[in-house]
Order: structure tokens, then C-alpha cells, then sequence
């Protein structure tokens, strides 16, 4: 199945004009996820899945913060409850559920990536963020994200 990119939409009113995540997100502070609005979701999905991962983190696969699933395909947003609403995953805290950021003090800004994917088919238990993509990577249909930034 070919990766269609132009229709799925994921924004936050969380992130702001120049990108930046507010301290309430932060996992050491209030620990609130961002609030996702969800938009053009395709055809045939049969349920989204959302992934929060750091590329900056100085770790070799980067920091996983968040992993959900089950989220039914006609879900416009994803808010503060998002853990007890839909099926949370591991992050690399060693928890489930959304962890949020928490760069190493001094280690400059870190990018959030904030990834919806549009899947035909359901994920099953609760994979974590590699195994996911290694076993769900033929079952997407569309992806994009959001971006948040965070520093110390």
C-alpha cells in the first residue's frame, strides 16, 4: 500500500507559533500531555496510534515519551485524559503512558515529535515504539506530526 502524506492533519493549541511546550507538559513538572486535534483521517483506517519520540535525546534510538492505541478512527482529539480513554504504551521511563519532557539541563533545545499514524488494520497489546513500527510499519496508511520544543 502506497504512504499517502497530503490529508492527515495533527495540530495542538499547546504548541505554539514558535514551537515551544509550557512547563505543565513537562514529565518532571505537571505531566500533562498536549491537547491533539486530529483531522483528514483516510479511508479505511481502522485505528490511529499516536507516538511521542525525542531525536535529540543523547541516547543511540533517541527517548520514547508516549505511546497510545485504540484510538477509534473517528477521534478529532486527543486531550489530558488520553491515557484513560484510549490504550497507553510503554515510554522509555520504564511506565506506560505519556512521560513528558525532561531534557538534561544544559543539553539545549529538544524536538518533540508528536506522530499520528492511520493504521487499516488494529494494533494489537501494548508495543512498544520500535516494535510497533517493526510490526505495524505495512499496516500504515498515512502519518504526519507535530513538532514541540522544549529546553532547560
Amino acid at each position: 500500500m502506497g504512504l499517502n502524506i497530503k490529508d492527515l492533519k495533527i495540530t495542538s493549541p499547546d504548541i505554539g507559533a514558535d514551537g515551544q511546550l509550557a512547563d505543565r507538559h513537562a514529565n518532571d513538572r505537571d505531566n500533562t500531555p498536549p491537547v491533539l486535534h486530529i483531522s483528514g483521517v483516510p479511508q479505511g483506517t481502522a485505528e490511529l496510534a499516536i507516538i511521542c519520540h525525542d531525536p535529540d535525546a543523547p541516547l543511540p534510538w533517541g527517548f520514547t515519551h508516549w505511546t497510545l492505541y485504540g484510538i477509534p478512527a473517528e477521534t478529532a482529539e486527543i486531550g489530558a485524559d488520553a491515557d484513560t480513554r484510549f490504550r497507553p504504551g510503554p515510554n522509555n521511563f520504564g511506565r506506560t503512558g505519556y512521560g513528558g519532557p525532561q531534557p538534561p539541563a544544559g543539553h539545549g533545545p529538544h524536538r518533540y515529535y508528536f506522530w499520528v499514524y492511520a493504521l487499516h488494520r488494529a494494533v494489537e497489546g501494548e508495543p512498544s515504539m520500535r516494535e510497533f513500527l517493526e510490526k505495524y510499519a505495512d499496516a500504515i496508511i498515512e502519518q504526519n506530526r507535530v513538532v514541540g520544543v522544549y529546553e532547560r
